[in-house]
């Protein structure tokens, strides 16, 4: 199997992280169009931190991404920037669906996080679980 290895300033590296968030209580709040803003403002997140997207799927109470990661990252960090922005966006962007199921509560994600580095199963196979998610409905 052939991979793109990346290089930086003193380091060569391939490393794909499978991130899978949780929406607080499971409550069904992606539709479409916010699962589409979620996974924008995550590929510019990632840009700022010398990562990719590169792709990414969603269900009404949960989110996929595959991100391509630099390894100069803090993988916590860098979700807890991920959780953070996206519940601030998604909170301001669309108020009415937000308070309709979280009425005093300020944040769009769960505590919990699963993150997987994905080595394993080839990276065809981990994209295509990734798409093939249910979609959001309106």
């Amino acid at each position: 199997m052939q991979y793109e290895l990346h290089k930086a300033a003193h380091s060569v590296y391939l490393i794909h992280l499978h991130l899978y968030l949780v929406t607080k209580y499971r409550r069904k709040i992606i539709n479409q169009a916010i699962a589409g803003r979620i996974a924008e403002v995550t590929k510019g997140i990632c840009e700022k931190h010398k990562c990719a997207v590169l792709t990414d799927g969603a269900e009404p109470d949960h989110i996929h991404f595959l991100i391509d990661l630099h390894p100069d990252n803090n993988i916590s960090q860098l979700i807890k920037s991920i959780k953070s922005v996206t519940s601030k966006t998604i909170r301001q962007e669309f108020p009415k669906r937000f308070t309709n199921f979280y009425r005093h509560k300020r944040a769009l994600w769960g505590r919990q996080k699963f993150v997987v580095s994905v080595g394993g199963a080839p990276l065809e196979i981990v994209k295509q679980y990734i798409e093939n998610q249910d979609e959001p409905v309106d």
